[in-house]
């Protein structure tokens, strides 16, 4: 068996909070021996550990990455992947473990990682191509491409570090993806970047992975991830929560990230939010009745169930929702009949079909009317969700498409003959 391009073995990285050690200059010594008397007033009583002090931001890591993988890499902010992809590039040097790299390391973690501020575009992208190991004549063969992708050949000749954030990227990404590394790592910079431009670098990525060259790719983007990637990664307080195939890992994100806001219960009655005719007992929202911390897709039907209380009697409800989404948009507007009901429990439920909405955020806002047209509870953001991008669909860009829906409609194409009409 071929040996893996990345193998990780038992990787771990700890920092330490607080003052930093090392050598100090004369003023900071005086100020910290006049500081030490307070210091140690103000300790007393708390715990002087050095475990108080350390934050694991990688904690047994071990994973093996194959020749021509593409590795989505995911998780919250602060679960250690841009750690990890700093420790693969040889930034930082880990704490415990080991991580073996075969092959040449292309990598784009920051805006300008390895870019000399004072060299102009044309001389960091020589000087880039030689720190990666190639001899002048391949990195002028892959001159134009660079400069073309990149779109700074105005300023080539300016020093970098009059770039803006978005040329930096531009430069730095053009530079990785054309110089063929063996292993190309990327982090979420590419969002520092316009729509068009990130369109572009994750259409260019994809060309990179069908030359079968391996991709490590961390993004906060899930449909990016299930376009690109072969595999997935979860991150979770520094250690790897799963690993397998991206619908599998994109699944078991979005149940954590979505669980509490997908699912909202309100036990005690007199708590719950309403008034003193009606209050609401939960909300829930799922792909199907029985899995509501299932992923749900952009070809998932969506239920939404609403139990309450009816605490008076001959009470004329009405429920109506609203559905916002993360631009604050509402996108549809959708009730119950109206409907006398008695004192007791009562669910009211919806579907949105499949096909019907757009990947991203939707906010749900509960509206309670009373004897025909009187709004007696108003409720923004009572429960929320986020929808996914099932697959990679044909023809689609690898990024969000525009749109507040995303309807599945059907085309008919017919050849014409040259007699058919027009």
């Amino acid at each position: 068996m071929a040996q893996p391009a990345i193998k990780v073995e038992g990787l771990g990285k700890l920092y330490r909070i607080g003052p930093r050690g090392g050598y100090h200059t004369f003023r900071e010594s005086v100020t910290e021996s006049v500081k030490s008397p307070f210091r140690w007033l103000a300790r007393m009583g708390q715990p002087s550990s050095a475990a108080a002090n350390a934050l694991w931001a990688l904690k047994d890591v071990s994973f093996e990455v194959q020749a021509g993988e593409a590795i989505g890499i995911i998780g919250r902010n602060g679960a250690g992947k841009s750690t990890l992809l700093k420790i693969l590039s040889d930034i930082t040097e880990p704490t415990e473990g080991r991580a073996e790299i075969r092959g040449r390391v292309g990598s784009l973690l920051e805006v300008g990682t390895g870019f000399h501020p004072e060299l102009s575009g044309r001389e960091n992208i020589y000087l880039t191509g030689a720190i990666l190991g190639m001899r002048r004549a391949e990195i002028k063969a892959k001159f134009d491409e660079i400069v073309d992708f990149s779109g700074v050949e105005r300023f080539l000749e300016t020093p970098v570090k009059r770039y803006s954030s978005g040329m930096w990227v531009r430069l730095g990404f053009a530079i990785a993806a054309y110089l063929q590394p063996e292993i190309l790592l990327v982090d979420e910079v590419l969002a520092v970047g316009d729509a068009e431009f990130q369109k572009k670098c994750l259409g260019k990525m994809d060309d990179v992975a069908k030359t079968g060259r391996t991709v490590l790719f961390v993004s906060h983007s899930m449909p990016a991830i299930h376009s690109l990637c072969t595999r997935a990664v979860l991150l979770e307080h520094g250690g790897v929560s799963i690993d397998g195939a991206p619908a599998e890992v994109i699944a078991r994100y979005m149940s954590i990230i979505g669980a509490v806001h997908r699912k909202n219960d309100w036990p005690d009655q007199a708590a719950a939010p309403g008034n003193e005719d009606i209050r609401v007992r939960s909300v829930r929202v799922g792909s199907t009745d029985s899995q509501d911390t299932a992923l749900i897709t952009m070809k998932s039907p969506i239920r939404v169930v609403t139990d309450y209380w009816v605490l008076r009697p001959g009470r004329t409800l009405h429920l109506t929702y609203h559905l916002v989404n993360e631009y604050g948009v509402t996108v549809l507007t959708t009730g119950c009949p109206s409907r006398q009901c008695q004192p007791g429990i009562y669910r009211s439920s919806f579907c949105l079909p499949g096909g019907l909405l757009n990947s991203g955020e939707y906010f749900l806002r509960l509206l309670i009317v009373e004897q025909g047209n009187q709004v007696t509870f108003d409720m923004a953001d009572i429960a929320s969700f986020s929808v996914v991008e099932a697959e990679k669909r044909e023809g689609a860009c690898l990024t969000r498409e525009p749109g507040v829906v995303q309807p599945v409609l059907a085309w008919d194409t017919l050849p014409l003959g040259s007699g058919a009409e027009v």
